[in-house]
């Protein structure tokens, strides 16, 4: 099932609220059922134990509904739990390195920031989608750089992969990222965040529906 979800739609992130296993997979479940299509495991701050209860928990779910699940930074845990991926940022392993870890089938991303040269760098190291933003004022990052909509058209003119926008999109403010050339819109708080995660998902699942899009 490598690279499911690659071909576009809504990227819903975890946020790391204190929740118990159960009431993360019900929440991940109603972003699913949403529209959904990559789900990413994001849990920085917990204790390896608890990252990995959850994220194994999270990687059943996933397989249920055909659904690839990406750990963040942790290619360790990625591999140790068998996870469709692994998303890298600076600082984190290299790219070669969770492809050793991981192998040739895994889904491996890549944050860019603001900067074409790094996707174009991390591209030809063997990423299988890259990450540029934020694009609006962040409420999961609000220190991120900033990135824009010329990047994103830029981006998917050069780049042969999937290319994933994050930082603060809306279901308002990311139809203009769509059609800027985003594949992927990746979601914290839009959805996670919201009293109705089903709901929220749906908004954004909404943007990728080309008869929504020309009405």
């Amino acid at each position: 099932m490598a690279r499911t979800g690659l071909a576009g739609g809504l990227y819903a992130i975890t946020d790391h609220r204190e929740e118990t296993p159960e009431q993360l997979v019900r929440r991940v479940e109603q972003a699913i059922l949403g529209g959904a299509r990559l789900i990413q495991y994001r849990d920085k701050p917990s204790d390896p134990t608890r990252r990995r209860t959850r994220a194994a928990a999270l990687l059943a779910l996933c397989r249920q509904y055909a659904v690839a699940l990406i750990i963040n930074d942790d290619p360790e845990l990625a591999a140790t739990i068998g996870a469709h991926g692994v998303h890298l940022g600076a600082g984190d392993a290299s790219i070669a390195a969770a492809r050793e870890r991981l192998g040739p089938r895994a889904i491996i991303g890549a944050s860019c920031y603001n900067r074409l040269e790094c996707a174009r760098a991390a591209v030809a190291e063997g990423a299988d989608y890259v990450a540029f933003g934020r694009f609006f004022q962040s409420h999961s990052k609000p220190e991120a750089v900033a990135a824009n909509r010329e990047l994103l058209t830029r981006a998917r003119r050069e780049l042969p992969v999937p290319i994933a926008a994050i930082g603060g999109i809306t279901p308002e403010n990311g139809a203009g990222l769509v059609a800027a050339g985003a594949s992927l819109l990746a979601v914290i708080h839009g959805v996670f965040g919201q009293p109705d995660v089903q709901a929220a998902a749906r908004a954004y699942a909404g943007l990728f529906d080309p008869v929504k899009r020309e009405t």
